[in-house]
């Protein structure tokens, strides 16, 4: 396969720069290429070059490294575009969270459904349309690969209303299947599953563990040892403590559905209505914790300084592929071998009971120049039930954030699991708007 130029927008960000970078130094089939580091935030920008320029020298391969602050520069002659950018960062994020919880509103994490997934989208529709314009005049040709949330919404809006050719990536089934396979003990063994869902709300429909039913191992192994509900650990509210998925929401949903949904609890809990709650603990009887921007804060203040840190020398590169996929995925579509990932795509009747066009999540085949989705059958009664208010919400969300329509995203907002009162929508929609306008234009 030949080099290809993989253009990184977002590419100061001490969360994924270190990952996908190296991912993308270290595989062989793409020595060779251009990495092109793109960011608003000179400074940021300054330390993931700085880190950039290490790892290269370090790996031994031959990799061009550039950075700009000019995303129209950096889109020119592009084959990929990987997105990982947040619209108004943690200061806008706070506003997400402390404005719904004043209406009595609790978000384990706030930034892909409720009050905080509607306003961080609102916010970021914008500008990845507007970014999905420059590669149709830059790089037409080009594939985005979206890591932003929320990530339904931002990929819906580029399969809706440009040409581009966009998948929505997200690690959170590759972490369910490592705690799975921990959890069951099953070493080397093979895992092969059928998951079909919305991103941060899929469900393994098949789960087979060296040909056999793995739902049956998991049975046994809750017979012996049993979910323990309400959750009577320790919940120390800390940093190690806040992003921590302790499984419990998981698996009482196991025990409810006979499926296992394949996301983190911390995402799950804000697709029910029945875990944030004061009944509930706030989330405390699941094992979930409301994670707050102070949280947030601390943590990109300690990724800063390990990256500052990588890029003088202090610590020593990892120089190991991550749990990642998206350097296996750039491969596959620039020609090199193929590859089977979770994929979030248009539906074209890979889950056969939700609308068409809607960007579902469900296994992908990918090869050159296609990503085909591997086709999942129809969801048991229960899922579907849960699922599909989700997606059409999602569908009016593209919509409002596109045109600006605030009786739109107020029906999304005022229909939304978390809003038990959707008196309360309307005076929590308009203080959203209020605290991101110069965030929202089309408003």
């Amino acid at each position: 396969m030949s080099a290809v130029k993989v253009v990184i927008i977002g590419g100061g960000s001490v969360n994924w720069i270190p990952t996908i970078l190296t991912d993308l130094v270290i595989t062989p089939e793409l020595e060779g290429s251009t990495a092109a580091l793109m960011d608003i935030d000179e400074e940021a920008l300054e330390l993931a070059t700085a880190f950039g320029r290490r790892l290269v020298e370090a790996s031994g391969r031959r990799w061009t490294l550039e950075a700009t602050t000019d995303r129209r520069e950096a889109l020119r002659g592009a084959d990929f575009v990987v997105l990982t950018i947040a619209v108004g960062g943690l200061d806008a994020m706070e506003h997400d969270l402390a404005i719904p919880l004043r209406y009595g509103i609790y978000q384990s994490v706030g930034d892909t459904v409720g009050p905080g997934g509607l306003s961080r989208a609102l916010r970021n529709i914008p500008v990845v349309y507007e970014i999905a314009r420059d590669m149709e005049a830059l790089c037409p040709q080009a594939w985005l690969l979206n890591y932003t949330n929320p990530m339904t919404t931002l990929t819906r809006t580029v399969s809706r209303h440009t040409s581009v050719k966009v998948i929505g990536l997200c690690h959170e089934l590759t972490g369910v299947l490592h705690r799975l396979r921990r959890l069951l003990d099953l070493g080397e063994a093979a895992i092969d599953v059928t998951a079909a869902g919305i991103n941060h709300f899929i469900w393994l429909l098949r789960f087979e563990v060296d040909g056999r039913d793995g739902y049956d191992l998991l049975r046994v192994h809750l017979a012996e040892d049993p979910v323990e509900f309400p959750y009577r650990g320790e919940l120390s509210g800390d940093i190690g403590s806040v992003f921590r998925d302790r499984l419990v929401l998981k698996l009482r949903l196991f025990e409810m559905f006979g499926v296992l949904p394949a996301a983190g609890d911390r995402h799950l809990a804000e697709f029910l209505p029945f875990v944030l709650t004061d009944a509930a603990g706030r989330g405390a009887h699941y094992g979930v914790e409301l994670t707050t921007v102070d949280h947030r804060r601390t943590l990109m203040a300690l990724g800063r300084e390990y990256v500052r840190r990588l890029a003088r020398g202090e610590e020593p590169l990892r120089l190991a592929r991550s749990q990642e996929a998206v350097a296996e995925i750039i491969c596959a579509l620039a020609g090199g071998r193929e590859h089977v990932h979770i994929v979030n795509l248009p539906n074209e009747g890979q889950i056969a009971d939700l609308p068409p066009g809607a960007v579902v999540e469900t296994m992908g085949h990918l090869s050159r120049d296609a990503a085909k989705a591997i086709p999942a059958g129809e969801l048991p009664p229960a899922l579907l039930a849960m699922l599909y208010p989700h997606v059409v919400r999602q569908e009016m969300i593209v919509e409002a954030g596109m045109a600006g329509d605030r009786r739109l995203a107020l029906q999304a907002l005022a229909t939304d699991p978390l809003v038990a009162n959707p008196g309360v929508a309307a005076p929590m929609l308009d203080e959203l708007l209020k605290a991101h306008r110069a965030w929202l234009p089309q408003f």
